[in-house]
């Protein structure tokens, strides 16, 4: 962390752009609100949201912090590999993907699901999303781009509302029968969803298929409920994926 902060009695701008309070001794004192871990955070975030690069003051305005805030934090994530830079502008770094990706919203659940979300696409065209329930939104931790691209990307780390398809499958219970929308959140766009459930009948996510509208939704839903079987089946072997020979990584 910066030192070269101002520590002058009363309120001064800390080396994350926000106020800190100097003691009488000297020492700095972080007020409640924003510390210097919530802004890289808040940084981060503004990138994801941001899709591809941004520059200093794209960040500044999004984050409401000083451009020379930005700047220094922006200058600690790169160096950690959470931030990569390409001349003037920024974008999310390797480090951050790969500690994302050990992320598992239930145990087993994202390896259960590739295979399964894969042949779902293959068999119907379908966009394939598979959705967890987080912070009041349904978010998307696996996905197969299908024939609704470029019209609807997927992508993982994208968040439904819960008035959606993926969203009302989510919070269930459902007994039978699958979720369907039939071009009620956007024109042109379909989507059959049901509840993935444990071996123990707990719902852990909810499965969604996305297809042009004008296709049987019928045949789509009985493919979706066959993939979420099938995830079903993963997690109840184990479906936890097998670690890597340690002599094949890189420290």
């Amino acid at each position: 962390m910066d030192t070269d902060t101002d520590t002058r009695a009363g309120t001064g701008a800390g080396a994350d752009g926000v106020g800190a309070t100097a003691t009488r001794d000297g020492h700095r004192r972080t007020p409640r609100g924003r510390g210097v871990l919530e802004g890289a955070f808040a940084l981060l975030d503004a990138l994801r949201r941001n899709g591809d690069e941004a520059g200093v003051t794209e960040l500044a305005l999004a984050c409401g912090v000083p451009k020379a805030s930005v700047h220094r934090l922006l200058d600690q994530l790169v160096g950690v590999g959470a931030v990569e830079r390409t001349g003037n502008r920024y974008r999310v770094g390797p480090q951050l993907y790969r500690l994302g990706q050990a992320w598992e919203p239930h145990p087993g659940l994202r390896p259960a699901a590739r295979l399964p979300l894969q042949r779902l696409r293959a068999a119907t065209g379908a966009s394939v999303v598979l959705v967890v329930l987080r912070e009041e939104t349904a978010l998307t931790v696996g996905s197969v781009p299908g024939d609704l691209e470029p019209l609807l990307p997927v992508r993982d780390g994208l968040a439904f509302r819960l008035d959606t398809a993926a969203g009302k499958a989510l919070r269930g219970p459902r007994a039978s029968g699958a979720v369907l929308d039939r071009e009620d959140v956007m024109e042109g766009v379909c989507c059959a969803s049901l509840p993935v459930r444990a071996p123990d009948g707990r719902t852990v996510a909810a499965l969604a298929a996305m297809v042009p509208a004008g296709r049987r939704l019928d045949a789509l839903a009985h493919a979706v409920a066959g993939a979420g079987a099938a995830i079903t089946r993963a997690l109840a072997g184990g479906g936890r994926r097998r670690p890597l020979p340690p002599t094949a990584l890189v420290p």
